[in-house]
């Protein structure tokens, strides 16, 4: 059913939700998954892929720590880690990779907090055609 898992990462405490579920998930539907986090301080914006900061060293260590956590429990995992806008981001690599779910951790905010802090669920789920999961922080 879900062959290929997009898991958006934003490097905080609410991903465990999300991980925590997928890797189940995943190993039921033995589903390869992709974990993405988009860097998206000042150098990652300017620079790109060219970018070096200490946010991109302490992006890509994190992704690869959740990469081992699903490599250890048998679960195809590749990491990606893109620059820039995370909602424009996600959508880019949608479009042009491919996956049969997209899952993610909300934060929880309601209304006024998403319309100042930019709900990138919403903004996300609003402008692809693929199912997504959201799953609300503990």
């Amino acid at each position: 059913m879900y062959k290929k898992i997009l898991v958006t990462l934003d490097a905080t405490p609410t991903d465990r939700a999300i991980i925590e579920h997928i890797k189940e998930l995943a190993r039921a539907l033995h589903s390869r998954v992709v974990l993405l986090h988009v860097a998206d301080g000042w150098a990652a914006r300017t620079h790109g892929p060219d970018a070096i900061s200490p946010e991109i060293t302490k992006d890509t260590a994190y992704l690869h720590q959740v990469e081992t956590e699903f490599n250890t429990i048998g679960i195809p995992v590749e990491v990606e880690l893109a620059y820039g806008d995370p909602v424009t981001e996600i959508i880019k690599w949608i479009r042009l990779k491919g996956c049969d779910l997209v899952a993610m951790s909300t934060h929880g905010h309601r209304f006024i907090a998403d319309m100042f802090l930019g709900a990138t669920v919403s903004r996300v789920r609003h402008r692809i055609t693929v199912p997504v999961l959201l799953l609300k922080a503990k």
